[in-house]
């Protein structure tokens, strides 16, 4: 028991020793290793690695894709001096990290201090050479990749890399909104009033030409049917006059017939006339020009 005693503290000893001076990366993070607050080594490769017990310390920093959003909108002026409220927010992480604790001591609240500032002043100069329409809609997002550009130069000084710049909302004051509502409708109102005076010009022009086109039709229409009718009783004449050379009896007869049907054609029908009329010729004698005309 006595001889065991001696090895367990040895191998005691070689574990303690070992948990000194081994430590695990993890491949979300970087390593630091410092010796009397100078920095030794950094650790990018994710494993064990080793370090000297008691002489030597290990700081870890984040890796990650990291996110800094507004806590409230800021307010930029536009080119045409008009106040918009901007909420954006920041995609960054850490790229150099011997930099950024040499430059920040490895704070992320000094680094997204320094970032935020960097990222309102490039919003603030970019806002001031562009229209309210430009940011909205027109070059939002060419806004946007100038401002990134211009904060990773920035960032880059202290070992952080701007991955994106994206506004959320872009928005007018509250005091401002109302009114920009208001003259947002009126300028609506008046285009809707000149397409509807528009709208009322041409269809006013369209049924003037639809009545001329009427017009037009109709007399066109009507000469056409004065024209057939001449001819029609042009060549009814010629075929009376015909019928007349041919048989003036039977004419006579015929043309009796069509007046005694026009004349009876409804029983109200009165006529007043002589028995002895010439009108009652072929009542008395339907032969007489039927039988001339044979």
């Amino acid at each position: 028991m006595e001889r065991l005693i001696p090895t367990l503290v040895a191998i005691i000893g070689a574990v303690l020793i070992a948990s000194l001076s081994l430590f695990t990366v993890d491949q979300r993070q970087f390593a630091i290793v410092f010796q009397f607050g100078e920095v030794i080594d950094v650790i990018k490769q994710p494993g064990i690695h080793f370090k000297v017990p008691l002489l030597q310390n290990v700081r870890y920093f984040d890796r990650r894709i990291q996110t800094i959003d507004t806590e409230a909108p800021e307010l930029f002026n536009t080119r045409e001096k008009k106040n918009v409220l901007v909420d954006s927010y920041v995609k960054w992480r850490v790229i150099n990290v011997e930099q950024f604790y040499k430059s920040v001591g490895g704070n992320e609240t000094a680094a997204v201090s320094r970032l935020r500032q960097t990222i309102n002043d490039g919003l603030r100069a970019e806002f001031g050479q562009k229209t309210v329409a430009d940011v909205i809609s027109g070059q939002r997002d060419l806004v946007m990749d100038v401002v990134r550009k211009r904060a990773d130069i920035d960032a880059r000084k202290i070992g952080v890399e701007i991955l994106d710049v994206r506004l959320k909302r872009v928005d007018f004051p509250d005091k401002i909104s109302s009114s920009v509502y208001d003259r947002m409708q009126s300028e609506r109102r008046t285009v809707a009033s000149q397409l509807r005076s528009e709208g009322a010009a041409d269809a006013e022009q369209i049924r003037a030409d639809a009545d001329r086109q009427r017009e037009v039709i109709l007399a066109e229409a009507y000469k056409q049917a004065q024209q057939l009718k001449g001819e029609g009783d042009a060549k009814a004449a010629q075929i009376y006059a015909d019928a007349y050379g041919k048989s003036p009896e039977f004419y006579a007869f015929w043309r009796s017939m069509e007046a005694y049907k026009q004349s009876f054609k409804n029983k109200s029908d009165v006529l007043v006339l002589e028995p002895n009329s010439e009108f009652f010729k072929y009542f008395k004698n339907p032969q007489a020009g039927a039988g001339k005309g044979k």
